[in-house]
């Protein structure tokens, strides 16, 4: 397992790229939009759930487990879902009618809405 320092780091990071609530990714998640984004498959167009959503249902997972009670697969998805948050921020996202992206529609898949405040 890792060092508390080291968890304590991920735990900090991971709750600065997730700005969703548990309730508020999960409605987002029953959505058309949600469902319809994002890498399926081997060749990123198939058929399924995306990598994004079915990451989605683990932060919900994670953001409802005790700290106590968070594993080393629990920890590496985190650090997961904060590399990926940064990448995609990183960016920036269409010019153009960002309220309406994939680029934010992936971003919220993974717990990050970029339009909220």
């Amino acid at each position: 397992m890792a060092d508390a320092d080291d968890q304590a780091q991920t735990r900090k990071a991971f709750g600065e790229a997730v700005n969703m609530t548990p309730a508020e990714l999960e409605r987002w998640l029953d959505s058309e939009d949600s469902q319809r984004v994002g890498w399926k498959g081997e060749d990123g167009d198939g058929p399924g759930e995306s990598v994004g959503h079915k990451s989605g249902t683990r932060i919900i997972a994670i953001k409802r487990t005790r700290q106590a009670d968070l594993t080393d697969d629990d920890y590496t998805h985190m650090r997961k879902v904060v590399g990926y948050v940064h990448r995609h921020m990183a960016q920036g996202g269409p010019a153009e009618d960002k309220d309406h992206s994939d680029w934010r529609y992936s971003l919220m898949n993974w717990g990050h809405d970029p339009m909220k405040k």
